[in-house]
């Protein structure tokens, strides 16, 4: 196969969004959770989460548009926190669920089978049914006017994993974690670490 922009255009829609959603690979799933100003929680998986910095420690995602409601965005501005959840090969099909467009006053914790978790009184409701749990403070966001989409970036404030999945390096066994990658908007797969190279020096 060989497309150029004008070829990829003119593509059928449903091809052509699995099409690009998948040609970058895997990326890791994660539930993120909020809380509205009546107390209501929310819950919705992004595939889109990435690193932006070590010191401060930072994370980012990607928001789609805002032409419909989007709770997640408005209860991130009003609150300023939110969670990042890992999900698992046990929670897989249940956090593809929230992707569903409930109603504002319905919560997916409920609707979906989750646990609202909520620890040191922290705002914003953790995925009790997650490995690794990320309490996150608003920090900023970016237009990307290309496609009107919108990167929210966020502080971390608290980081919970079991003790035995962290080495003495800070590394985190995503094995045994069982934490879940995923291709484009549906397909899920499991990790496994096949290789493991020290830092890159010139030599």
């Amino acid at each position: 196969m060989k497309l150029n922009f004008q070829d990829i255009q003119r593509l059928d829609k449903y091809y052509r969004t699995n099409l690009i959603t998948k040609i970058s690979g895997l990326r890791t799933p994660f539930l993120i959770g909020t809380m509205n100003e009546k107390g209501k929680s929310n819950l919705a998986i992004f595939n889109s989460v990435v690193h932006i910095g070590a010191n401060p420690p930072c994370l980012g995602f990607i928001m789609r548009p805002l032409t419909v409601r989007r709770d997640t965005y408005d209860n991130i501005i009003t609150s300023r926190h939110f969670t990042i959840n890992q999900v698992n090969q046990d929670i897989v099909t249940k956090a593809h669920q929230t992707s569903a467009k409930y109603p504002s006053d319905i919560s997916e914790f409920d609707e979906c089978g989750f646990t609202e978790s909520y620890i040191d009184a922290y705002p914003a409701p953790y995925v009790a049914e997650s490995q690794i749990k990320i309490g996150m403070s608003y920090l900023e966001e970016h237009h990307i006017t290309v496609n009107d989409t919108i990167m929210i970036i966020g502080q971390i404030e608290h980081i919970i994993v079991p003790e035995d999945s962290v080495d003495e390096y800070g590394n985190i066994n995503h094995v045994d974690l069982k934490t879940s990658v995923v291709s484009g908007l549906d397909s899920y797969h499991t990790v496994r670490e096949d290789v493991k190279l020290e830092y890159a020096r010139v030599v």
